[in-house]
């Protein structure tokens, strides 16, 4: 596990480079993406690496770790919503090319099938994580199993207490998702983590520091063999 710590924008600006990187030594890379506020500023930066032609999307393929279940692609909390107005319109990926999971998947069968995309594409090259205050990854709650793969998952109080803020009210914020698993996730070649914050210093420290253990999903990133965090000075203060 390398650790880069910095400012927000210095751990963006620096994240970010990994796709310059990449994707100019293979412009048919297989990203894995993520949502939710932390990865703006890393979308951000590579919207306006694309636009100075530093960097292309046009011959890769992304695969968006997760999707609420219920909202479908037009609702604005919908990931899809998310992703679309965050990064794709604002890069030149051929939209055919980009896939996030269904939400209105019926079984874990079907949410399985994810896999098989992945698979087919050639497997991900590089997966972009954040972290949930109590180690969830993607929606892999605490005690997913380390096998599991995209699946549906019911969203724990604090989750949805902590998503709480993007919907007019907790009632409105849906009870499941569909979430690449542990398994999907550790498949990847090579995975990075965005955290930021002192509210994800407790968790940082338990991830890098404690045992792996699936009661802290994130602390399994530390059995993958090409895995960095790009942290602020707050998220990463009680490091050792």
């Amino acid at each position: 596990m390398k650790l880069v710590i910095g400012t927000q924008e210095e751990a963006c600006a620096q994240a970010a480079q990994r796709y310059v990187n990449l994707l100019n030594a293979k412009p048919n890379a297989v990203l894995g993406l993520a949502t939710g506020s932390t990865p703006l500023g890393l979308y951000a930066d590579l919207a306006k690496l694309c636009a100075e032609g530093k960097l292309s999307f046009a011959d890769c393929t992304t695969f968006n770790l997760d999707e609420y279940v219920g909202l479908d692609g037009t609702h604005e909390q919908s990931y899809r919503y998310f992703m679309d107005h965050n990064l794709f319109s604002k890069v030149d990926v051929k939209m055919e090319r980009t896939h996030v999971p269904s939400g209105s998947v019926k079984d874990d069968a079907e949410a399985a099938e994810y896999d098989k995309l992945i698979d087919e594409a050639g497997g991900i090259d590089l997966q972009l994580l954040g972290i949930g205050n109590n180690g969830h990854i993607g929606f892999n709650e605490p005690l997913t199993p380390f096998t599991s793969v995209t699946h549906i998952v019911k969203l724990t109080d604090s989750t949805r207490e902590a998503n709480k803020r993007f919907f007019r009210s907790i009632d409105e914020v849906p009870t499941h998702a569909v979430t690449m698993g542990i398994h999907t996730v550790m498949k990847a070649r090579s995975i990075i983590l965005l955290a930021f914050g002192e509210a994800k210093a407790d968790i940082i420290k338990k991830t890098v520091e404690g045992r792996p253990d699936i009661a802290v999903p994130a602390s399994l990133l530390q059995l993958h063999e090409d895995v960095t965090l790009y942290l602020d000075h707050a998220a990463a203060a009680k490091l050792s």
